[in-house]
């Protein structure tokens, strides 16, 4: 079996392991470690969880997602009853400031736009809104409110990913102002994404390109 092949069948594997999506009509295909996956979900929640699972498989350089969301009958919304139940969620969650998110819906598409201080913030912003029935995309459009400290985050940066255990040696960190550029290479995906946790939790950060590959 050629290593893409077997890359398919994992990834097979692991989206059917996933209790919380509905496998049977996801299709895989793996070229030189990028996986693509296709077909259709009955929610959004489901083609976000597809995509983790997917690269969390060993060997999966990168994900292709090109997976449809088909909403079922009974669970359609209108536009208005989606933006008054992200707003609603918007004013439970803790970690997202009061009245600085805004939200624009068009045909189940969620639009959010605002300026907040941290970047955890708009992550949790979008995980609020990607899971509420009726929902069938999310762009995240916050923007990162610059900080007066930002003129050279790269030392700092530099210094969290070596406490993680990171080899300074894999890693490239550069940063203009708030704007960082990650590169170099990682074990696994799970690793690439923690350096860029790492990189977003910088004070400072606004933007974060995280260019490492997996070996």
């Amino acid at each position: 079996m050629s290593n893409d092949n077997q890359l398919q069948t994992s990834v097979i594997a692991e989206l059917n392991w996933e209790p919380s999506i509905k496998a049977a009509h996801i299709g895989v295909a793996a070229n030189d470690g990028v996986v693509t996956l296709s077909g259709h979900v009955d929610t959004y929640r489901e083609k976000s969880i597809a995509e983790k699972a997917a690269r969390r498989v060993k060997g999966v350089k990168a994900v292709a997602e090109e997976i449809e969301v088909k909403l079922a009958f009974d669970v359609k919304r209108t536009d208005e009853e989606i933006a008054a139940a992200a707003l609603n969620r918007l004013e439970w969650d803790v970690e997202v400031p009061d009245d600085v998110v805004r939200i624009k819906v068009e045909k189940g598409w969620v639009t959010l736009t605002g300026e907040v201080e941290w970047h955890y913030q708009m992550e949790a912003a979008e995980h609020d809104v990607r899971t509420l029935h009726g929902v069938v995309g999310v762009s995240n459009q916050i923007a990162l409110k610059p900080k007066a400290n930002a003129k050279d985050i790269s030392d700092s940066i530099r210094h969290a990913l070596h406490r993680s255990w990171f080899d300074p040696k894999t890693i490239t960190v550069s940063a203009t102002g708030g704007r960082v550029h990650l590169t170099g290479t990682a074990p696994s995906w799970s690793d690439r994404q923690l350096a860029g946790s790492t990189a977003w939790a910088a004070p400072g950060a606004t933007a974060v390109q995280n260019d490492i590959t997996i070996m």
